[in-house]
């Protein structure tokens, strides 16, 4: 579909379509699965928060994550899954660091550990990556 023009898929599209594939195939799970306490749960909600305050909640936090992922989408069909998914895993290190001095939580040693292979790591593939220089096609 990519190489074809005419089908108008560029990463937007293809990530769009399979939202709608998605949510599709997961609704009927839904229903099945929560349809018995849906009202009463709602209910609750709103008289625990309001009707506004949840509803416009709920619009954002569907909002904001489909464009995040639009986003990171066609990022990754841009530069390549390897790149994408070694930014991906230092974004996640960088913010426990920051939230850990912000929040000024003792981080474990564990956390400590993983948070320095990521950054090794990430250090490691960028080097990698400069060394490594792009041959020119030759045809």
């Amino acid at each position: 579909l990519k190489a074809d023009a005419s089908k108008n898929m560029d990463a937007a599209n293809v990530y769009a379509v399979m939202n709608i594939i998605s949510f599709l195939c997961t609704v009927p799970f839904v229903v099945i699965n929560e349809l018995p306490t849906l009202q009463q749960e709602w209910d609750l909600a709103v008289e625990k928060h309001g009707l506004e305050p949840l509803a416009y909640n709920l619009l954002m936090s569907g909002f904001c994550f489909y464009i995040y992922n639009e986003f990171a989408f066609a990022f990754t069909a841009s530069v390549g899954a390897v790149t994408s998914s070694v930014l991906n895993t230092a974004k996640r290190v960088i913010i426990i660091v920051v939230s850990s001095v912000v929040f000024q939580e003792v981080m474990e040693r564990n956390t400590v550990i993983g948070s320095a292979i990521a950054i090794c790591g990430t250090f490691a593939y960028s080097l990698a990556s400069k060394k490594a220089a792009p041959k020119a096609k030759t045809a």
